[in-house]
């Protein structure tokens, strides 16, 4: 039986590899220049050559411009070639026409720097982006635009958006960060999980992500774009996978011609208020990680490498300014160990596998139940590579393979980049353990300074209403607060009774206050 599920996995694996040279020979003959980037099902090709692409989310909203060098000297240290990060459109034209490129939202000296650091970058313009984002990434002014509906085949909404998307990508053009311009950027990334809502438009759906793919080709970076989760993706776009085990649940991109990119890992989770942060164990990273890479893919990112701080008003309801504080570098900037680490010896295993699993033939089967064998070899180059997974969660498995024994841990992939030697086991940690301990600085509280943050709230804001007003259209997004005040006469006769101030609002929450003193709260439960 297993000879018999061997013979065809090799069957298989060679109707693969040759798609793959066939796929390759189509590529090459496609572009007429070696720089920039080109995609077969195999890879991206960058400059000419294949590469193996470990990527992280690092937002540089959510961080300072003095954190940044910091920030991606660890990601590099820790085994990355790639930074991923989106574009935040509310944060660069916070009101219309009046744009901001400075201080934490000075993306190309961040692009520049990633580069300078030797690293590649994925852009995800989106320009709707959710990412735990204040209002999704999209600027108020957007919702008083006349007749628009966000996100599908609507004329107001695809002149502003194709607006926007077109002076950020001209911008990174003069700038020549584009990898075809001999810049760090390597891709870029049109809409966000736009499937999760596609359906509610219909047809309005489906040709608005077609526009959207065919508008962000036309800009010509000559470096791929990408969907996240977008089975539909219009050609040449590469539709990619985001979730935790994405090996198990992606159902491949939707041509054989393009390659299985990850463009979201969940390190972790954000937290939100009330709840207790969400931890994501290193061996689980590492096994969806190995596995993947077993199973063809040569693309992965961590979403997030590093969250951050959501600082201001910029995060979106309910979340916490803290951001996947849980991820391998946390808020602080601080390394988490052992997930920076373990992490860290994965890309260093997968490196030494790389020639194998880019240019080696892809065989795939079970020696056991439980034990699948996954290899890349290349017999006339001597090169092989080979992965074996327990998917047995509560038992360790021996099992023989080429000749020797194998002890695999349970729910564990071993990688042997000469299909002989185990350099990795995603299941053995050897990376060190931290713990996270908050001490007082003397060197920070000398002569410390505390600046408060002052909200302004308007007492009056001119209006009428027997109701309260709808917070957002009334405040238009410059706070989370309105007074709503009111005079009553009460006789003095009328004073001996209880008297009940009965006010309907779905807000999240509403403070009461009679003569100026506080009388009474009202919070609106999460369900």
């Amino acid at each position: 039986m297993i000879n018999q599920a061997k013979r065809q996995s090799r069957r298989v694996g060679a109707v693969l590899a040759a798609a793959i040279a066939l796929l390759g020979i189509y590529v090459s003959t496609a572009a007429a220049s070696q720089h920039g980037v080109r995609y077969d099902g195999r890879s991206l090709i960058i400059n000419g050559k294949r590469k193996l692409l470990f990527s992280g989310s690092i937002h540089y909203p959510r961080s300072t411009p003095e954190m940044w060098p910091d920030l991606l000297g660890k990601a590099k240290r820790g085994g990355l070639n790639v930074i991923q990060t989106y574009i935040f459109w509310n944060g660069h034209e916070p009101l219309q026409g009046q744009y901001n490129f400075e201080g934490r939202y000075d993306v190309v000296k961040f692009v520049r720097m990633i580069g300078e650091m030797g690293m590649y970058a994925t852009i995800r313009v989106g320009p709707f982006i959710e990412a735990e984002w204040n209002h999704g990434g999209f600027p108020f002014w957007l919702r008083e635009v006349k007749n628009i509906t966000f996100r599908t085949d609507n004329a107001p909404f695809k002149y502003h958006m194709r607006k926007f998307v077109r002076m950020i990508v001209d911008m990174f053009k003069r700038e020549k960060l584009y990898a075809s311009q001999g810049g760090p950027i390597i891709m870029s990334q049109i809409e966000n999980e736009y499937a999760n809502v596609e359906r509610a438009f219909k047809d309005s759906g489906s040709r608005y992500i077609q526009w959207a793919g065919n508008m962000a080709e036309r800009l010509k970076t000559r470096v791929p774009w990408i969907m996240c989760k977008q089975i539909d993706a219009p050609d040449p776009l590469i539709n990619t996978c985001n979730g935790r085990h994405c090996a198990d649940t992606f159902l491949g991109p939707n041509k054989p011609y393009k390659p299985s990119l990850w463009t979201e890992n969940w390190t972790s989770h954000y937290t939100v208020f009330g709840e207790p942060s969400y931890y994501r164990t290193a061996e689980d990273i590492a096994y969806s990680v190995a596995r993947w890479f077993a199973r063809n893919g040569t693309h992965v990112n961590y979403y997030m490498y590093y969250g951050g701080t959501n600082f201001g008003r910029t995060t979106s309801s309910f979340s916490t300014t803290q951001y996947y504080d849980e991820a391998p570098i946390d808020e602080y900037g601080l390394e988490r160990e052992p997930k920076w680490g373990h992490l860290k010896d994965l890309h260093r295993a997968l490196k030494l596998s790389q020639k194998a699993l880019l240019w080696g033939h892809p065989s795939v089967w079970m020696l056991t139940k439980d034990v699948e064998v996954c290899i890349y070899d290349q017999p006339r180059n001597n090169v092989c590579a080979a992965f074996l997974t327990n998917n047995n969660n509560d038992n360790v498995s021996t099992v023989k393979f080429r000749g020797h024994e194998y002890h695999l841990p349970p729910y564990s992939v071993s990688i042997l980049p000469d299909c002989k030697t185990v350099v990795y086991n995603t299941m053995t940690v050897v990376a060190q353990h931290n713990a996270r301990r908050l001490v007082k600085s003397r060197l920070a509280h000398w002569n410390l300074r505390w600046e408060n943050y002052k909200e302004v709230i308007p007492t009056q804001l001119g209006y009428f209403s027997w109701k309260p007003k709808e917070l957002y259209l009334l405040t238009k997004d410059t706070t989370d607060y309105a007074w709503y005040t009111t005079k009553i006469q009460v006789k003095k006769q009328d004073l001996g009774f209880p008297l009940v101030l009965e006010v309907a609002s779905l807000g999240h929450a509403m403070l009461a206050f009679v003569n100026g003193e506080f009388v009474g709260k009202r919070a609106k439960r999460r369900s």
